[in-house]
């Protein structure tokens, strides 16, 4: 396991205090804001001048005063220089992988990702004149095979959507970097569990929407990365951050700072739910899949990159393998049994679950959800931390029951 603390290094951050003394950060709704001499607008656009270099301020489309003291948190909290935020994960996503590449460059992708990644991978960067491979992120080989003089970013989801597969982000950093290429994860699933920039990635996209918010009200995104990479993506005339336009609102990001300090308490509690209903349903023979039983293909490799004290996280799937028995096995968990809701997100105090096949990855054709190893049954299951624990045992078990995939009475 990694000896990195992210908890520790969040505490330690330098604490921004409102302006009247108030023990939480001010919110600064202004869009505009006033320099005392004229001469310093120029060299802001210049970028002589900025927040982070002189407290200068220009336009809450640049930087935002409440957006800049959670992007400094979060960079504490990824063990990068510099993080800046976005107003949804997408949002990150298209603006780090448009900064670092251009017409006729390529990208090397995990197959396991997201099903609006995985579009915008495939149907909207082509038309730009970016072209993507797709590869098994369990294979670094295959990195290694697709790879072209062209090759300007290998991505990958640290737990891939929705099939939980784990990619060697030590080895895929050394990989990238041999060819002059950028590693660029996405950690959504596993925000203090694993820090990639601390183990070789370049950049660490989030969408904040899901566990670091935790509540399911609110839209939101970042980019951890060092500060070259960030001042490129905020550069005033060429950067994607702030020519794009994915401003985060400052009462979003204020939100989001006061949730960020029982952000490892709620990972924590999520991970031992999880692993208490995983292994129950592993011992019954459902067909289970969960970064904590040792029965996960890279559970030990995930182990090698964790950071110790926190668990395996909230996510796991149930293989129901049709969607007829899936969508039958959601019903009862959501309407007879009221174990959580059905619909999509995830790292909500509640329970979520989906059907990924026909939701969060329809954007995937059928054929290639099968290459990658997504059956049309698999439920994804983001488990809550409400309601006693056993009880929610029971509730499973009687839904696994009633739907075929165990032959038990409830146990």
């Amino acid at each position: 396991m990694q000896s990195y603390n992210p908890e520790q290094a969040l505490f330690e951050a330098k604490r921004e205090f409102g302006e009247h003394g108030g023990v939480t950060p001010s919110i600064a709704r202004s869009s505009t804001f006033t320099v005392m001499d004229p001469a310093s607008m120029p060299e802001i656009f210049s970028s002589v001048k900025s927040p982070l270099k002189s407290g200068c301020y220009l336009y809450s489309r640049h930087y935002n005063p409440t957006n800049v003291v959670l992007a400094r948190y979060l960079a504490a909290l990824e063990g990068t220089k510099a993080a800046i935020t976005t107003s949804s994960g997408m949002s990150a996503i298209a603006c780090i992988l448009l900064q670092l590449c251009r017409q006729g460059d390529h990208i090397v992708s995990g197959s396991a990702i997201y099903g609006g990644t995985h579009a915008l991978l495939n149907q909207v960067l082509p038309d730009m004149g970016i072209k993507t491979t797709l590869v098994d992120p369990t294979d670094a080989a295959a990195f290694e095979r697709a790879v072209t003089a062209k090759t300007k970013v290998f991505y990958i989801e640290t737990v891939g959507n929705p099939t939980l597969k784990v990619a060697d982000i030590p080895k895929l950093a050394r990989m990238a970097h041999q060819h002059n290429a950028k590693l660029v994860v996405d950690n959504t699933f596993t925000p203090v569990l694993v820090t990639p920039a601390v183990i070789g990635a370049d950049a660490v996209v989030y969408s904040l929407t899901k566990f670091v918010s935790g509540a399911s009200d609110m839209i939101a995104g970042a980019i951890c990365a060092g500060r070259e990479l960030i001042d490129e993506l905020k550069d005033l005339h060429t950067g994607r951050a702030m020519l794009l336009g994915p401003t985060m609102d400052p009462r979003v990001a204020f939100d989001l700072i006061q949730r960020l300090p029982h952000l490892p308490i709620r990972m924590r509690e999520h991970g031992r739910r999880a692993m208490v209903i995983a292994t129950r349903l592993e011992q019954l023979g459902v067909a289970v899949t969960y970064l904590g039983l040792t029965s996960h293909p890279q559970h030990r490799l995930f182990n090698e990159m964790t950071n110790q004290g926190y668990g395996y996280g909230g996510m796991m799937t149930v293989d129901c393998v049709t969607r007829h028995k899936a969508e039958h096995f959601l019903n009862i968990l959501q309407n007879e049994e009221q174990f959580g809701y059905i619909a999509v997100s995830l790292g909500y105090h509640d329970t979520l679950m989906s059907c990924s096949g026909s939701s969060t990855s329809s954007e995937i054709p059928v054929e290639e959800q099968s290459t990658m190893g997504l059956s049309p049954g698999l439920v994804r299951i983001s488990v809550g931390y409400t309601g006693d624990l056993q009880k929610r045992v029971r509730q499973m078990i009687r839904a696994v029951s009633s739907v075929g995939l165990v032959d038990t009475k409830d146990g």
